[in-house]
């Protein structure tokens, strides 16, 4: 019997201990999923100052405290905690990675006042990445794999095939670097390269160097031995041009026989109408019934009456321009006019609180609006809204359709991405959702037009709601094809 893989999965934020947004919820579900199909696998993270040693229950590790890391022009030091991410049956062993000045602040990669970038993240995330070496040798455990996500691990295999190298210890571990958004790749002033550590050759500069800055997410573009995107859309579309590849489209399309799209699954444990504790009322494809008290609460939550008639469309995002509010924010009064109802839970660019808190005055009876983080709201508008909408600019996967699909709430949606990959457009006769095409304001509106008279003929709504629950997403499909990247990277 062959032995298991051994993994370490690198994430910046894991939910439940830290999250911004979706790479925490693919960090929390997906080793989880990895480990039940029979690898071995543990999760490696910072520890910031909101992760608390009693709330998460963190415990001390003997042998790994004040781990020299050299970094920069300086030795730092390291200690780890350690907690277990569980998941239904499994529990997956979490690192935490400590330093007090570099990362026991509140925010993880923004000041929680100015919502600006840390000056220091290029060191921050240069240690960590670092750290992570000098940490498995203390533990004698040199993993077959190195998962690593997005540019706050982009140095990772850099690190890998150029520090260590000749390090016998690591003679069989490869990497793998999963891109969640290329649109965000920790870019710094060429000064930063100093913070990287590592040698200043010129063809090595140049591996780190993306339009005259310091480029982490390039790094692990160039060195990883292959790379991920999280859908199969997303993996072409990145290559495809500056829309998409954000000026990295040209090391994409180098890399293009190394790049594999695997879609991220939905945590059918944390969102299923049948068994969500965060819902008044739980419900399934035989009691849809249900669905509607929970559109009743919703409504009577957010302050707007309820009406069996009226469609309700919900909102749970960043709000940001990437995620489509400029065409809704061009559509806003024309959508008013519609028998619907919008709600409206997410934090994000400065313009769009003020986009909506100005509509909820002027629409106090259609619109309602909640500018903050609310896990539980966020379940209600998922379980209590009739559909969900998310015209984005661009979408790497999006994990909010797969959850709407799996709670009867119609996804209306831009052909993008994971959107494309995971909602069947509705023809009349098939369908899970309602799509369009170009990144236009007219589109969406027609969109939503064709969603709300659809909804009028409850027959054919109800035909969509099941074919969408009927839809099966589960993480154990996508870490089933991480297996095989594994796998054959291995052979390599």
């Amino acid at each position: 019997m062959a032995r298991p893989l051994t993994i370490l999965f690198l994430s910046s934020e894991v939910e439940p201990f830290a999250k911004t947004g979706g790479l925490a919820d693919v960090a929390g579900a997906l080793p989880p999923a990895l480990k039940r199909l029979g690898a071995e696998v543990r999760v490696m993270m910072p520890r910031y100052g909101s992760v608390k040693e009693r709330v998460h229950k963190l415990h001390e590790m003997i042998r790994l405290k004040e781990i020299p890391v050299p970094v920069g022009s300086r030795t730092r030091t390291a200690s780890v905690k350690s907690a277990f991410l569980a998941n239904g049956q499994e529990k997956v062993q979490v690192y935490f990675v400590e330093n007090k000045t570099l990362f026991g602040r509140k925010g993880l990669y923004l000041h929680p006042e100015s919502q600006e970038p840390y000056r220091d993240n290029d060191l921050r995330f240069a240690f960590f990445s670092r750290s992570v070496f000098e940490i498995l040798k203390q533990m004698r455990w040199a993993p077959d794999i190195i998962h690593c996500n997005d540019w706050h691990t982009g140095l990772v295999p850099a690190y890998l095939r150029t520090l260590y190298a000749q390090d016998p210890f690591f003679k069989s571990t490869k990497t793998v670097l999963t891109i969640h958004n290329i649109a965000y790749q920790g870019d710094f002033p060429a000064t930063s390269y100093a913070a990287t550590g590592l040698p200043d050759e010129p063809a090595l500069r140049k591996s780190l160097t993306a339009h005259g800055k310091v480029n982490y997410l390039k790094a692990g573009l160039v060195f990883a031995h292959a790379l991920t995107a999280v859908s199969e859309r997303y993996a072409e579309e990145i290559g495809s041009g500056p829309e998409f590849g954000y000026g990295l489209e040209d090391v994409v399309r180098s890399r293009a026989r190394d790049l594999r799209g695997i879609l991220n699954g939905a945590d059918y444990l944390q969102w299923d109408p049948a068994h969500d504790p965060l819902i008044p009322h739980r419900y399934g494809v035989r009691s849809l019934d249900l669905k509607r008290e929970n559109k009743k609460a919703l409504l009577e939550k957010m302050g707007l009456a309820f009406s069996p008639s009226t469609a309700v469309i919900g909102i749970v995002s960043r709000l940001a321009t990437q995620k489509g509010f400029d065409l809704i924010g061009d559509i806003l009064d024309e959508l008013m006019k519609m028998d619907l109802q919008l709600v409206v839970l997410g934090t994000g660019e400065k313009q769009y609180h003020t986009l909506f808190t100005r509509a909820a005055k002027k629409y106090p009876d259609k619109l309602a609006v909640a500018l903050r983080f609310d896990n539980a709201l966020a379940h209600l508008i998922e379980a209590g809204s009739d559909m969900f909408l998310m015209p984005s600019r661009y979408e790497p996967c999006g994990l909010n359709q797969l959850y709407s699909l799996r709670y009867g709430t119609v996804p209306v949606v831009r052909a993008t991405g994971g959107l494309v990959d995971t909602v069947e457009d509705f023809d009349g006769t098939t369908g899970t959702g309602f799509t369009f095409k170009e990144y236009d304001s007219r589109e969406l509106l027609a969109a939503v037009q064709r969603a709300v008279k659809t909804f009028a003929d409850q027959a054919a709504w109800t035909k969509i709601m099941k074919a969408g629950m009927a839809q099966d997403f589960s993480w154990d499909a996508s870490a089933r094809k991480y297996l095989q990247t594994y796998r054959s990277v291995l052979k390599t």
